[in-house]
């Protein structure tokens, strides 16, 4: 069964500035259309896509249109070969040194092998509409922290830096040896700030080169709303 997962009254995003209580949006989401059946590996990596907040960038069945920096790989994709693509989800893309432009992570050691054949899979099928495969709906009319969790895990966040905010993510080649949790009270030390945190959401931590998991920019594809409410839940994670 396709899941419909409906935009309301999309106008109303420009009432959800930090500290408004009169947003009326309530579900943003994608509003799947017609599905495709494909191979059970396609399947994987149309929501692999979207598990790892491809979609997020390379937008919605890779059709682009989210920056000008980002291609829509249901264009260019099919010019890439297996190889050139493993390549590039393992150790990233991007302008790394400029903040605000887009920059891909480096995947290597969080997506398994078996995810990165199912992605290359699904991007040299076209990247079709499969069923089911949406990204996570983000509710904006029950305050700024729920909004931010649910972005937490659409632009998958989660994937790295854990559920709650708690860690654990080995990232071997780091100073701290894993993706640091942002629970803890060394995190609340160094981003002591509302603004602090936004600025990091922003330009990222590209700390390196592969296999070093270096953090994407995200200043170029979250408004300054989302940036607050991803702030708003973040604050909530404080553990001391």
């Amino acid at each position: 069964m396709i899941r419909r997962l409906i935009l309301l009254a999309a106008g109303a995003l420009l009432l959800a500035a930090c500290g408004s209580t009169k947003t009326v949006t309530v579900t943003v989401g994608t509003q799947q259309g017609p599905t495709t059946k494909v191979s059970a590996l396609v399947a994987e990596g149309a929501h692999d896509f979207n598990q790892f907040a491809c979609a997020q960038c390379h937008g919605p069945n890779g059709g682009g249109g989210i920056s000008s920096g980002v291609p829509a790989l249901k264009i260019v994709g099919k010019a890439f070969t297996a190889a050139q693509l493993r390549t590039i989800i393992d150790h990233g893309l991007g302008e790394s040194a400029n903040p605000t432009a887009p920059y891909m992570p480096v995947w290597g050691l969080i997506i398994s092998a078996r995810q990165v054949s199912a992605l290359v899979a699904y991007v040299h099928a076209g990247l079709p509409a499969v069923a089911g495969a949406v990204p996570p709906p983000v509710q904006t009319d029950q305050g700024p922290v729920v909004e931010g969790a649910q972005l937490y895990v659409r632009y998958g966040c989660i994937n790295c830096h854990g559920p709650n905010g708690l860690g654990g993510v080995p990232n071997p080649q780091s100073a701290d040896k894993s993706i640091p949790p942002l629970s803890g009270a060394d995190f609340f030390n160094q981003f002591n700030t509302d603004q602090k945190i936004i600025d990091v959401i922003r330009s990222g931590s590209v700390i390196g080169k592969a296999p070093i998991v270096s953090m994407p920019h995200w200043g170029g594809i979250l408004s300054t709303s989302q940036l607050n409410a991803l702030v708003a839940y973040i604050k909530t994670l404080q553990t001391s």
